[in-house]
Formats: C-alpha cells, structure tokens, sequence
C-alpha cells in the first residue's frame, strides 16, 4: 500500500487511475469556487473527464512542493499547460488531502490561472 504522501502526489500529478483503490467510498472533493463532488463515482467520473482533457496537451511542473503530516498532505504547484494548437497556460494550485486509515478521504482544492509574469 503506498503512502499518504505517495497518494496525494499522485493524485496531484493527475496520475488519477494509480490511487482509485486508496480512496473512500465516501471521499469528498471541494473545488473551492467551483463545485463539491461527493462520493468514489463522482470523483471518479471527474478525474477521467480531466485525462480526457490532458490527454491533448502537455503538462510540465514547474513547481511541486510536498508537506506531509500524518493524516494530510498539502500539495503546492505551478503546472504549464501546452495545447495541441501551442497555446500555453499557466495554473497554480494547492490541494489539501485528509486521509483516515490510510485511505483518501477529502480533497480541497484552490486553482488560479496565472500571467507568465506571476510565475514564482
């Protein structure tokens, strides 16, 4: 079973599928502004609408910052997106995960599209 920290960065590099057996049926995922998905199915159809969305462009961190504690990990990262037309964008984002015995159990969520100028 990977860990806390490995669930999470996972999740956050969008590699989705590899962590689907670590979260709760209950598990919740706060897009603060956006939405509030409840449960393992709606979660679920969320990240495979978003590789369908990844699957035309490029993804490159340029900053992925990791603090774990024992039961949370805090996520901060700066993604530069590139689509298949050149267009680039640019998001921030920081991703707070709870976990309970070892499974995923909450997810909030803070994105911001940013200038190249705000870049850290």
């Amino acid at each position: 079973m990977p860990t806390i920290q490995q669930v999470a960065e996972a999740f956050s590099s969008h590699r989705f599928t590899e962590i689907y057996d670590f979260m709760h049926p209950q598990v919740e995922w706060t897009l603060v502004g956006v939405a509030r998905l409840e449960g393992i199915d709606q979660v679920r159809a969320a990240c495979e609408r978003s590789l369908g969305q990844l699957e035309r462009m490029t993804t490159q961190f340029l900053r992925f910052k990791t603090i774990a504690g024992p039961d949370s990990v805090a996520i901060d990262t700066v993604a530069k997106y590139v689509d298949a037309k050149w267009q680039r964008s640019y998001v921030r984002s920081c991703d707070i995960y709870e976990f309970t015995q070892g499974y995923l159990t909450a997810i909030t969520s803070y994105t911001a599209a940013i200038e190249p100028e705000d870049l850290p």
